[in-house]
């Protein structure tokens, strides 16, 4: 796929949908806990259950780690999987801890990647989440919207191959990594998870002009 490609497609999603300022939390901690709590659910649930964790003063990782792990099971249940998550996030408090979070982020892009896949429950959408959201780096997240629409319009591959040709052909810019990841997400909850793919505007007639289209 050519740079042109890519950033055609960047301009139909910002057209589309308009700038999404993602991802919303006041604290690099805040959004390390949002990474978590996403998995295998939806955004709408993860708020609730950082409203509870705020009003609990828990977005704190020192106040997270000592935290009772049965109440903290309560606070995040409506984001499913609560037991495994509750520990799960206990434990990156404590890594966050040990590790201190400046330094860590400091580390060059790579090194903290693999320093954050030692951790339960971090696979490659989540370490790419935290260091482009949180460490602000440039690391380009691949999601399962990501897969299904580049599948749709011809380009297919696994997680490292679809990242390497969004890498490789567009410029390392953060902020434009984060804008694009944020509009593959609503294009794939606005078209794709409601099975809208006759409306398509990357491969049908609805608009002119549009990749494959």
């Amino acid at each position: 796929m050519e740079k042109k490609d890519l950033e055609e497609i960047f301009t139909i999603f910002l057209e589309e949908f308009g700038p999404q300022d993602w991802w919303p939390a006041q604290t690099r901690f805040e959004m390390i806990v949002g990474a978590f709590l996403i998995q295998q659910t939806k955004w709408c649930n993860v708020e609730k259950a950082i409203e509870n964790l705020k009003l609990a003063g828990m977005l704190d990782p020192h106040c997270l780690s000592k935290a009772d792990i049965e109440s903290l099971e309560e606070m995040i249940k409506c984001c499913g999987f609560y037991r495994q998550k509750a520990s799960r996030l206990k434990s990156a408090a404590q890594f966050l801890i040990e590790n201190d979070m400046d330094k860590l982020f400091d580390l060059p892009v790579e090194q903290l990647r693999n320093k954050l896949l030692t951790l339960n429950g971090v696979g490659n959408e989540t370490a790419d989440s935290i260091i482009l959201y949180a460490a602000e780096k440039p690391k380009f997240v691949i999601d399962t919207y990501t897969t299904r629409i580049m599948g749709c319009i011809g380009l297919k591959g696994n997680y490292m191959q679809l990242q390497k040709i969004f890498e490789t052909t567009l410029p390392e810019d953060v902020e434009l990594f984060k804008e694009y990841h944020a509009l593959v997400v609503e294009y794939g909850k606005s078209y794709c998870s409601k099975k809208h793919c006759n409306e398509c505007i990357l491969i049908s007639s609805h608009r002119k002009g549009t990749v494959h289209g």
